[in-house]
């Protein structure tokens, strides 16, 4: 991207200066430079998204002056601008919410030093393979002064890190296994101890990046051009392209995307549905033996999704030396002879339980990442498609929902026979995917669900997905913890 690198970083070799400003024609200044050995790279991709037209995300900037500032202060601050961002900013109210907690998380006052913050980092994205953020914060690591020899891998980290993996993995794959031992395993290990404000943040930092690492995967991110990933020196397929043009993005088609067959009135189906469950809300309530039975339908359904293609995931030396036991994945919590209780929301929720007890032992936290939760929840432009003045509110508590449910996390006063009427069945993989197996997740996938849609409400989607996953994780971390305390 144009704007991923600070004026003031350095830069390999000058030929990164040419390809950064695309000024000079690449051509002539390959022919020019031949006898010189310089190396020119080029991006990999068109723009931050493998999903998303460039200039889709490009014309954000220019017509939103909110996010243009946002924009130009996340650079100041962290002197780069990330394709994570920059995706975001379709939604600027939301990125601003986003950046501010991070920036607390990463690098204000707090019980855990920057270097064990940006480990953890690595730690948490390299459990979902994600090599996007596992880079981003190696980096990170390295600026505030990390020990190199932690990055050969999780056996080169202090022992105090390494017991943290077994909480990284459960966190990340089946967060309903954890328990009180789990965390007094990490409270009571003599010199290797953790306090429990470092607990706190830590599992503030994992549970973030875990659902970070699925926005990433769920909106195609592509590493900038200065990561690795993101460039590449091999000359272009020109075809009847000038390189120059392909060095602006000037040869880049109109994406398939928007010029394929959709279902008609896909938009209209959906916007009925809806008023047809206001209707049955007003005319009837059903009692809550039937509300309990349609949630454990739902929960039992959503165990026969399929979340991609059967394929063994084999992660990379490169990402897989930063955590323990690869082969330790999703799996479906109410399999045949394995019965895991529900987690009722009344009983213990973020609201009442876990905002309290995240803002006593790492003070502010809990009221930022609650402003972020409340964002991404009830943001709403009152649009589907084209159709203005839509109430979008039972289609986001579906969604965030569904995913609550996946966890087993149920909410005694919500219908879930309304999921299997707002979520058809193309909706359901993608958001199994993204939220359980992010690493799987297709362009494929994310252009089978709401073709009608436009991408910024995907990837308000996308923004619904992540903060629900990182919810569902806290509670059963901070249930735990509660537990442990009392």
């Amino acid at each position: 991207m144009r704007h991923a690198v600070s004026p003031s970083e350095n830069v390999e070799n000058c030929s990164f200066a040419v390809t950064h400003l695309f000024k000079i024609c690449a051509h002539c200044e390959r022919l020019g430079k031949k006898d010189l050995g310089v190396r020119i790279p080029r991006p990999l991709g068109n723009g931050p998204s493998r999903f998303i037209p460039e200039k889709e995300i490009l014309q954000v900037s220019k017509v939103d002056t909110r996010t243009q500032s946002i924009f130009e202060d996340a650079f100041a601050a962290l002197g780069r601008l990330d394709n994570i961002s920059l995706v975001m900013g379709f939604h600027p109210q939301y990125l601003e919410s986003f950046l501010r907690t991070q920036h607390y998380l990463l690098q204000m006052d707090g019980p855990l030093s920057l270097h064990y913050r940006h480990y953890i980092g690595i730690m948490a994205a390299a459990r979902h393979q994600c090599s996007y953020l596992v880079n981003l914060h190696v980096n990170d690591f390295l600026q505030v002064g990390g020990d190199p020899k932690w990055l050969n891998g999780l056996d080169g980290a202090p022992r105090k890190l390494q017991q943290l993996g077994e909480l990284n993995k459960i966190l990340a794959h089946r967060p309903w296994l954890l328990t009180k031992e789990h965390i007094e395993g990490l409270l009571k290990a003599e010199e290797h101890s953790w306090s429990l404000a470092e607990l706190i943040h830590a599992v503030v930092l994992l549970t973030h990046y875990h659902s970070l690492a699925s926005f990433t995967f769920g909106c195609g991110i592509m590493p900038e051009i200065h990561c690795d990933g993101g460039h590449t020196f091999r000359p272009p397929s020109v075809g009847h392209y000038c390189v120059c043009d392909i060095a602006n993005g000037n040869n880049h088609h109109d994406s398939p995307f928007g010029s394929q067959e959709v279902c008609g009135g896909e938009v209209e189906v959906l916007m009925e549905r809806m008023k047809q469950l206001q209707e049955c809300r007003d005319d009837e309530e059903a009692s809550q033996e039937e509300m309990a039975t349609r949630f454990e339908r739902e929960k039992t359904e959503s165990m026969l999704v399929v979340t991609a293609e059967d394929e063994e995931w084999v992660p990379s030396r490169d990402i897989s030396r930063h955590f323990e036991d690869p082969s330790y994945g999703y799996k479906d919590f109410s399999r045949r002879g394995e019965h895991v209780p529900t987690f009722r929301v009344q009983d213990y929720s973020w609201e009442d339980h876990g905002y309290s007890l995240v803002n006593r032992l790492y003070p502010d936290v809990g009221q930022m990442l609650d402003e972020k939760f409340q964002m991404a929840y009830n943001l709403t432009y009152n649009t589907m498609a084209t159709h203005k003045d839509v109430d979008t509110s039972m289609l986001r508590r579906a969604i965030w929902n569904y995913i609550h449910c996946m966890f087993g996390i149920r909410y005694d006063d919500y219908d879930y026979g309304e999921i299997n009427q707002l979520l058809d069945r193309s909706f359901k993989i993608y958001i199994k995917t993204m939220v359980c197996s992010p690493e799987k997740t297709t362009k494929r996938m994310y252009e089978s669900f709401w073709r009608q849609f436009q991408h910024s409400e995907k990837v308000h989607v996308n923004l619904l997905l992540m903060e629900a996953r990182m919810q569902a994780e806290l509670l059963y971390a901070l249930r735990a913890i509660t537990r442990y305390m009392t």
